[in-house]
């Protein structure tokens, strides 16, 4: 029998306009908005969740959830109250993991 596998919470897409991505998105696809402003939103999907930033704010991304989030270093807060790390894969590539919750 194998381990779970991780889950993906979202990914994170860099962009130059919120409004402007939430608009093209919600328009072309059928998804959610789960939170918007002028810095970020966030959009679900059936199975995934997606995030919109602006360059400087958050790094693009992907989102793991792991219950032992903490062991990757210590856990920061996003203003939303989420609790998170950031790792950086072999190739630069920003990794977030969170806790569940």
């Amino acid at each position: 029998m194998s381990a779970a596998l991780d889950p993906v919470d979202h990914v994170a897409v860099e962009v130059a306009d919120i409004g402007r991505a939430v608009d093209w998105y919600t328009r072309s696809f059928r998804c959610r908005v789960l939170y918007q402003d002028a810095t970020w939103a966030f959009l679900e999907f059936a199975n995934l969740k997606m995030a919109l930033v602006l360059p400087g704010q958050h790094p693009a991304h992907l989102s793991l959830v792991r219950a032992d989030a903490a062991a990757f270093g210590p856990l920061r807060t996003h203003r939303d109250g989420t609790r998170y790390v950031y790792l950086q894969d072999p190739d630069g590539n920003t990794v977030e993991v969170m806790p569940p919750g």
